[in-house]
């Protein structure tokens, strides 16, 4: 499974979103720091859930970091856009 689809999967799991997206961006960022290799290293993530709509900005990223789990130590950059 790749990191786009897993996350896919845990943010899905967790929140119930009404909308989600999960763009890849790692081909934005070949060759500068964080670049593995894999072009799975840097995403884009714009989230809608009604689990979320109640928190301030910083829980909602605590909350869909929590959710995550150690799939963040797979991921360089997570630009998110939660509410």
């Amino acid at each position: 499974m790749s990191v786009a689809d897993e996350i896919t999967a845990r943010l899905t799991e967790a929140f119930a979103p009404d909308r989600l997206e999960v763009v890849n961006e790692s081909h934005r960022h070949a060759g500068h720091a964080g670049d593995d290799g894999t072009g799975e290293s840097h995403f884009r993530i714009l989230i809608r859930a009604p689990a979320l709509a109640a928190l301030s900005r910083i829980d909602r990223h605590r909350a869909v970091n929590r959710a995550l789990g150690d799939l963040t130590r797979r991921v360089h950059a997570l630009a998110l856009d939660a509410g």
